[in-house]
């Protein structure tokens, strides 16, 4: 293949070109090093430089607070459903709250119930996931061990535009829209993403974490799954995914310095998916969108259409144009077009420009 498709996928997606050009360019022999970062040791002066620069431009993109530890872990967002429980909840006197507006939440709350008990703060199952909560819906409490989000759901196409207020430390499964606005990091006791989403390939895992909550990991917790072992050893009590380590610095570069920082970013965010919405909008009885307006994702745009008939040809034609990967998870079917921070706006202009044509010819 000549030509590379608009790639859709949920994840691992799409990562910006000049990523793609720089690991290509330097795979062979990374500069100064007469080796590819695959084969230098995690303790040579060449990756710990490589670490701590992806580390820095991750604290000056999202204004990390001093008072955080930035660290890079590995087992992706399935390793974070248990280990925040482990670290947070176990020996708490109050439950976890969590917050349930899709099928990653159910994940990590069925997780955190075998660490210690646990409350639905929220759930919006009966709408079948299509929503968010108000501020006034959430009786959060001041005491709870903390309160667990998922700010975007990729699978439902719902997302969280605002930080939340919190009483208790907000915990916010950011894997697949991580990097993609600016953030009040102080609104939260800890961050994680998978990167292969939005930041990288698959293989770390960001956690951007209050260093007071430190002080709850128990030292009889398994040595990879206490926090503090992370946090004193700077992210190399094991060895560290060091390829994935140096893609996520690359991305944080493109981020930092081609699109200029996350509210640049943002911005092109908001276009990329208004072009995908209203196309969508344009043809309601055709395209059957999943998320309510206000709540919807700029991360992943979720429909449907009225008959499986008119879903295959749609994804047929779009397959002959270079849309690829449009179809929506395995469990609801549909469509689902991730249009993370890599896809070019190109992309998406050609989605919609065909999703119109798709509707027109179809009268």
């Amino acid at each position: 293949m000549e030509k590379r498709l608009y790639n859709f996928s949920a994840g691992p997606a799409v990562l910006p070109v000049p990523v793609l050009e720089r690991i290509r360019d330097e795979m062979l022999c990374l500069p100064g090093c007469g080796a590819s970062v695959m084969e230098i040791s995690h303790r040579s002066k060449a990756f710990i430089a490589i670490q701590e620069a992806a580390k820095q431009r991750l604290i000056r993109l999202l204004n990390v607070p001093s008072d955080y530890d930035v660290l890079f872990l590995q087992g992706g967002a399935r390793l974070q459903f248990s280990m925040i429980p482990m670290n947070l909840l176990r020996g708490q006197s109050a439950p976890a709250q969590y917050v349930l507006t899709g099928s990653w939440g159910k994940y990590a709350i069925a997780e955190a119930k075998k660490e210690g008990a646990t409350e639905v703060l929220y759930d919006s199952a009966a709408t079948n996931y299509d929503r968010l909560p108000s501020d006034a819906e959430l009786k959060i409490r001041p005491d709870a061990a903390y309160v667990h989000i998922t700010s975007n759901e990729t699978i439902q196409g719902v997302q969280f535009q605002r930080d939340l207020n919190s009483p208790a430390p907000l915990v916010c499964d950011s894997s697949s829209d991580f990097l993609y606005r600016p953030l009040d990091v102080s609104k939260y006791g800890l961050i994680y993403a998978c990167a292969q989403k939005n930041a990288g390939p698959a293989g770390v895992t960001v956690v951007v974490i209050r260093r007071d909550l430190l002080e709850r990991s128990n030292a009889n917790l398994p040595g990879y799954l206490n926090f503090n072992n992370h946090s004193k050893e700077d992210s190399m009590w094991n060895t560290p995914p060091t390829f994935a380590v140096y893609v996520l610095g690359l991305v944080t570069e493109w981020l930092e310095t081609t699109v200029g920082g996350l509210a640049a970013m943002h911005k092109i965010n908001q276009e990329k998916a208004k072009c995908v919405y209203d196309a969508m909008d344009a043809f309601p009885e055709l395209y059957q969108g999943h998320a309510r307006k206000e709540d919807r994702s700029l991360m992943n745009a979720t429909f449907r259409f009225p008959d499986e008939a008119t879903e295959k040809a749609f994804l047929d034609q779009a397959q002959k144009l270079g849309l690829d990967s449009l179809k929506g998870h395995r469990s609801v079917g549909g469509i689902r077009a991730s249009i993370y921070n890599a896809m070019p706006m190109e992309g998406a202009k050609l989605l919609a420009s065909f999703m119109k044509d798709f509707a027109s010819k179809r009268g």
